[in-house]
Formats: C-alpha cells, sequence, structure tokens
C-alpha cells in the first residue's frame, strides 16, 4: 500500500503575526516602557564592576594607590544594590505584563471563537480550538514581557560594550566582531529552520489533544467495542509525532549551543594570543586587558542568548499567527452592524424558493417553498438525509441560503440582526447538551436570572420534578460532562425545561422525545402542547404519532418538499407519508406481537395510539 505524503509544513506568517503583536505592544506600551527604563538602569550598573576592574589591577595595585580601594568598593556596592533593586522591579513588572497580556490575548480568542459560525466548529477539531485559545497565547510574554526587554537590553549591553572595545584595543574587536558575526549567521540559519517545526508542535499537540478529549469523552462507546487497544495506538502515534518533533527542535537548539561555545572559544583563544602580545608590548595594561575580557563577555553574553530570545520569538510569531487566523476569520454577526433590529419574531415564517448546498454544484435543498403561519406547528417528515436538520439549521440562521429568500414577520432573516432573531428562539434537541454545573444551572441556562419559582415552574411542565425529588441534592445535583450522571431522558427533560424558560416565539423541536419511554412521552406530550401554543413551532419526529396535530406536514426527500398537509390528508393521498406510516405502524404492531399470533385487541390498541390526537 502507498503511503500519503506527509503534509507539507505551513510557513509562519510573519506579516499577519505581526500585526497582532503590534497590537499586543501598544496596548501595554506603558507598561514595557517602565520596564525598558528598569532595564536600562540595570544593564549600566551592570558596567560598573567589569569598569572598576582596570582601576583595581593598573591605580591600585599597579601603582600602588591604595586611597582609591574605598571609592571603587562604595562604587560597585551601590552599583551592585542598584542592579539587585532594578532586577525586582522588573521582574515584577514585566512578569506581571505578560500575565496580563496571555490573559487579556485568551479573552479576545474566546470571545472571537464563540462568535464563528456553526461550519467552523463543523470543520475545526475542538482539541484545536482550546489550543489557540490556552496554547497559542503563552507565547505572548515573550513579546510583552522578558523576551523584548532581553532582547532590547542585550542590544544595549552590546553597543556600549562594542565601543568600550574598539576603545581599548581595535585590531583585537575587529577579529571578536568576524567570529560573533559568523555566529550570528548560523543562528539566523538555525531559527529560520526550527520556526516550521515550533508551529507544527502546536498543530501536533492541539490535535492529540482533540482526539485524547474525544476518546474520554466516548469512553463508554470506547469500552463497549473494546477499542481501548485502538485509542492506545492512536495515542501513541501521535505522542511519537510530538516526541520526533520536540527532538528535532533539542538537536538544533543545541546544535547553536554547541556551537555558541565554540565561538566563545575561538574568542577566547583569540585573545590570548593577540592580547597577550599587546601586554608585552606595551599597547594594553594589564588593567586594559582584564577590562577588556570582561566586556567581551558583556558582548558575548547578548549574542549567545539570542539562541534562546530567538526561539521563543519563533513560538510567539507562530502562535500570534494562527491567532490572527481566528481573529480574521469573519464572524457570522460581522454584518449586524448594517441590518436592521428585530424587536419581535410574531409573525409567519416563509421559505421562498430557498436553495442551499454545503459543497458548490451538490445540492441539500431544492427550491423549497412554504409558509409556517403564526402561531402554528410544522412538522418536518422524511428518510436520513432528505434536508430536515438542514432546513432547521437555516430556519437557526446557522446557515443562509445560497438562493432565495427566508422572511421571518415579513422581514428578509438575512437583513436583521442575528442577536436580536436568536434571542426569540428556543430548541429542544435529540440530544440535548448538558454543562458540568447543576440542575438549576442548565434549566436556568436560557434565561440567566431566572428565580427558582420559576425554574421549579418550567421543571413541572417537563415532568423534570419527579426525577429531580429522588435525588438527595436536589435542584444542586451536579449532573456531570454533558449530563453523564443523568439517563437520556432526564436529560431531555432538563432540555425541555429550559426551552420552556425562555418563553420563545419561535420553538424547534428535532426529535424532542426520542429519549423518552412510552409513559414519559405521553406526559411530556403535554407539557409540549402547552409550550407549543401561541408559538411557531416546527418539529422533527420520526415517530409520527407525536405529529399527527401538527397544522402542516412537510415531507422531504432528497431535499425536496414532496408531499404537503395534515396528517389526514396526507394519509388519504397514499403517498411518501403513508408508506412510513404504514413502516413504523408495523415496527409498532411487531413490538407488541409475537410471530405467529393473530393481531386482534393488541392490533387495535396500537392502532388507537399511533392515530391518538
Amino acid at each position: 500500500m502507498q503511503k500519503n505524503p506527509p503534509p507539507k509544513k505551513k510557513k509562519v506568517n510573519y506579516a499577519n503575526a505581526w500585526q497582532e503583536a503590534r497590537v499586543l505592544m501598544w496596548q501595554h506600551r506603558f507598561t514595557l516602557a517602565i520596564g525598558l527604563a528598569l532595564m536600562l538602569v540595570n544593564r549600566l550598573a551592570g558596567f560598573v564592576l567589569p569598569a572598576s576592574v582596570k582601576w583595581l589591577v593598573d591605580e591600585v595595585v599597579g601603582k600602588h594607590r591604595s586611597n582609591l580601594l574605598v571609592p571603587i568598593a562604595v562604587a560597585s556596592g551601590v552599583a551592585t544594590l542598584v542592579q539587585a533593586a532594578s532586577s525586582f522591579g522588573l521582574s515584577q513588572v514585566i512578569s506581571v505584563a505578560g500575565q496580563r497580556a496571555i490573559t487579556d490575548l485568551r479573552r479576545r480568542v474566546q470571545a472571537r471563537v464563540m462568535k464563528l459560525p456553526v461550519s467552523f466548529f463543523d470543520s475545526t477539531q475542538s482539541g484545536v480550538l482550546i489550543s489557540r485559545v490556552m496554547t497559542d497565547a503563552e507565547g505572548v510574554r515573550n513579546l510583552v514581557g522578558t523576551g523584548i526587554v532581553q532582547f532590547v537590553g542585550g542590544i544595549f549591553t552590546a553597543a556600549i560594550a562594542l565601543g568600550a572595545l574598539f576603545w581599548l584595543n581595535w585590531r583585537l574587536t575587529t577579529a571578536t566582531i568576524a567570529i560573533l558575526g559568523l555566529f550570528g549567521a548560523v543562528m539566523a540559519y538555525a531559527f529560520n529552520k526550527l520556526r516550521p517545526i515550533f508551529r507544527e508542535r502546536s498543530k501536533i499537540n492541539a490535535e492529540i489533544s482533540g482526539r485524547l478529549g474525544q476518546a474520554l469523552g466516548g469512553a463508554r462507546v470506547v469500552k463497549i467495542y473494546t477499542a481501548e487497544k485502538r485509542e492506545e495506538i492512536v495515542f501513541t502515534k501521535g505522542a511519537h509525532r510530538l516526541f520526533r518533533n520536540i527532538a528535532g527542535t533539542i538537536t538544533g537548539t543545541s546544535a547553536v549551543t554547541a556551537f555558541s561555545a565554540v565561538a566563545i572559544g575561538g574568542i577566547g583563544v583569540l585573545m590570548t594570543i593577540v592580547g597577550g602580545r599587546d601586554i608585552i608590548a606595551g599597547k594594553m595594561t594589564l588593567g586594559d586587558f582584564m577590562m577588556y575580557v570582561f566586556f567581551v563577555g558583556l558582548v558575548s553574553f547578548p549574542v549567545v542568548q539570542l539562541a534562546a530570545i530567538g526561539t521563543q520569538f519563533s513560538e510567539a510569531f507562530a502562535g500570534l499567527d494562527r491567532i490572527r487566523e481566528i481573529m480574521t476569520t469573519p464572524t457570522e454577526d460581522a454584518e449586524d452592524g448594517s441590518r436592521e433590529p428585530l424587536e419581535s419574531a410574531d409573525g409567519d415564517i416563509v421559505f421562498d424558493h430557498v436553495w442551499f448546498e454545503y459543497r458548490e454544484g451538490i445540492p441539500v435543498l431544492s427550491d423549497v417553498t412554504f409558509t409556517a403561519k403564526e402561531g402554528t406547528t410544522t412538522a418536518l417528515v422524511g428518510s436520513s438525509g432528505s434536508g430536515k436538520s438542514t432546513l432547521i439549521s437555516l430556519i437557526m440562521a446557522f446557515n443562509r441560503p445560497n438562493k432565495g429568500t427566508i422572511l421571518v414577520a415579513g422581514r428578509d432573516l438575512a437583513g436583521v440582526r442575528l442577536r436580536d432573531y436568536r434571542a426569540h428562539l428556543g430548541v429542544v434537541l435529540q440530544d440535548n447538551f448538558l454543562f458540568d454545573g447543576t440542575i438549576a444551572e442548565n434549566i436556568e441556562f436560557s434565561k440567566p436570572g431566572a428565580t427558582a419559582d420559576d425554574i421549579r415552574r418550567v421543571a413541572q411542565i417537563a415532568h423534570c420534578d419527579e426525577f429531580i425529588a429522588q435525588f438527595p441534592d436536589g435542584y444542586d445535583t451536579i449532573v456531570g460532562e454533558r449530563g453523564v450522571k443523568l439517563s437520556g431522558g432526564q436529560r431531555q427533560r432538563i432540555g425541555i425545561a429550559r426551552a420552556i424558560l425562555a418563553d420563545p416565539k419561535v420553538l424547534i423541536l428535532d426529535e424532542a422525545t426520542s429519549s423518552l419511554d412510552s409513559e414519559s412521552e405521553q406526559h411530556i406530550r403535554d407539557g409540549l402542547h402547552a409550550l407549543r401554543r401561541g408559538r411557531t413551532t416546527f418539529v422533527i419526529a420520526h415517530r409520527l404519532s407525536t405529529i399527527q396535530s401538527a397544522d402542516q406536514i412537510l415531507v422531504l426527500e432528497g431535499g425536496v418538499i414532496v408531499e404537503r398537509g395534515t396528517h389526514t390528508e396526507l394519509l388519504s393521498h397514499s403517498g411518501r407519508y403513508r408508506q412510513l406510516y404504514d413502516k413504523q405502524y408495523q415496527i409498532e404492531r411487531d413490538q407488541f406481537i409475537n410471530p405467529g399470533e393473530d393481531f386482534t385487541q393488541e392490533e387495535s390498541a396500537v392502532h388507537a395510539r399511533v392515530n391518538a390526537p
């Protein structure tokens, strides 16, 4: 079997990353200015001790001027205290600024992600998005924190020290600069190779985290199909990919560090030969040479430190580039500024020759036209893949029609503000999502600030109080991640209570009773009838018994409405709806009758239940 070639590593777009970095640095410009000022004081104080060596060797030792010992010692001591104080202040100011910048960036990215269209979430792993919010923002501390200050401080120190070196011995300094220049060229080449690897590391880490999250969230499915070993293999492959990536960066950075040691050693050899000859020739004093050695260290250390700083900057810019991709992705409410407000959703909902396709040239809905009168119930029926869920997603404005118009209260849905419209929606999905909190918090999610009496009232309507009363903590019972501590029917009833509390104008029920047993369904149906009263309701249901009271039923096949009418009308047509009804009737009959028995009283009971209003 021929293996697919590995995907090419995406290069960092430094123009995009720099735009994001510039915004961050401008936001924290005052803190950076204070940090840079402290850094300058710190580095200037750092020159006192190396410079005092010349006076100590040449004047105190060479000329026996002991009266200079105390002034030199005092100057060195004061400089040391200034360095210590400025270092402490620098770390406090810059470190806090870096963490604040990380927090602000995470908040901005999270807010942006939550405003992206549903299609973006469908095509992007949650682990990748979590990595964007949490991991990629970490590198900001190197731009609005220690990294940028160390970089500027290193350049400042090297510039002053380099001037002193030229003053002491310009020939030796020229040769030293040549060695440092070669070292800088090697580092630039190494960083150019390392940057894509650092970017790939974040991608690999996000993929591993995403898959691990899926495996942990679907632990029951993994266990039931004895897939533990398969998941272990998948995770191991990902972990080894991450290991190889990290090993590659370790090799690269180690090579740079090793070369820096060679460069420093070369400078040491050069100083020994050239400096020794100049001392013998009387061109340099011993104090000059000692001072020269210290100042070479002040030049060399920032250059060597660039290896670490360059890596930090590479990671920071790679993360900012990925964040910039998120920040420049259009949000679903990007055009709300030019749209009209929607104060009320009272009125009919009209689909006027609506077409929609996920992939170009493959329509999912074709020329769909219907009117859902205000306060009525419209049921959607059809086989799997017929377009029911897509139609509902258009009603919820998760997607926009490619052609045609959706009207709400006589206004084009594309022209009204998304937030205003969704404020009038209530949804009960087939698989209701619950947050890891209390039952009360999950019901209250649709209407923050609701009173305890309101929560209990809607819970009673949805028949939640029946099982809540059995929990020791009642409404304060923790439901677990995705409601794992509750049964499917209990989760669905909480979802129904949440929708009732929202008091929506437009109600969407997507298999709202699919997880309920027959007894619970009968109880819930009364609550749903009360909930539907006075609201424009859309229902998707495979149990046709739940939609017989609908004002109109739309039968979809292949994205086209093939039939429409009431339950009685559609049964009399003997069309697609009748086929679905008879098939379900046969299934329910088989559930009640053993093979080979006569279908008499039981048949009548089932038929009566299926046709019950």
